[in-house]
């Protein structure tokens, strides 16, 4: 079952002087469960089509079906109402709020949403605990590694039970062995809760771990290959 259809979908910067494409016509289809990389050379697209599929920014041209809804039609408050609903993110910088402790910075999604605080308090232990940071529920994140910080960060992605998650570079900040040890939970949390992760990355132990590698090249596809 495809959860994202993309069609014919055109990025162009500078369009009145010099145009540049940033994506040139992609046409893609993402299943539920799936493991993804997309990689390719720095300015090949990977960033952007992260940004597009994710509603943070809007195509020139195309089509982003997201579980059946054109997220290029929405009006910006429908697709921030999308976004908190669906799609969840983790950028290479972190992106915690810093005054915030590690249990704030997870349930704060859901706050959004209206969860109540029982439900919150449940689902963000349970969550801390699948990335093994139930002993970090009130560190703040300056006293968290980059490791540490990154992991809580997958955690918040997940608290929306969101269709998918966009991960941008997220192993580019941490060292070899917190790389590892943060592909393995998303690994695992892919195997087990049939979470569904699209990346976009340069790190050849990502691409190791994908089950399917997009290659980009000028905006354009030019590898999709599945591994199973």
């Amino acid at each position: 079952m495809n959860i994202i259809e993309i069609k014919n979908l055109s990025k162009v910067y500078d369009a009145k002087t010099i145009p540049v494409y940033a994506l040139n016509g992609i046409n893609l289809a993402f299943s539920e469960g799936e493991f993804t990389s997309i990689v390719g050379p720095s300015g090949s697209g990977k960033t952007t089509m992260l940004n597009l599929l994710g509603g943070l920014d809007s195509p020139t041209g195309g089509e982003i079906m997201i579980d059946n809804t054109d997220i290029t039609g929405l009006k910006s408050r429908q697709l921030i109402d999308f976004r908190l609903r669906n799609i969840g993110f983790v950028f290479q910088s972190f992106n915690l709020i810093p005054v915030l402790t590690a249990k704030e910075n997870v349930e704060f999604i859901m706050q959004l949403q209206g969860v109540n605080k029982e439900q919150r308090d449940r689902r963000t232990f349970e969550l801390l605990k699948s990335v093994g940071l139930n002993d970090k529920v009130n560190t703040r994140p300056n006293k968290l590694s980059g490791g540490q910080q990154q992991r809580v960060a997958v955690a918040r992605a997940l608290a929306s039970k969101p269709k998918f998650i966009l991960a941008d570079e997220p192993t580019a900040n941490l060292d070899s062995k917190s790389a590892e040890n943060l592909l393995e939970i998303m690994e695992k949390l892919n195997k087990e809760e049939h979470i569904t992760f699209i990346f976009s990355t340069h790190d050849a132990r990502v691409v190791a771990k994908a089950r399917r590698v997009i290659t980009l090249e000028d905006g354009k596809i030019v590898g999709d290959v599945s591994k199973n």
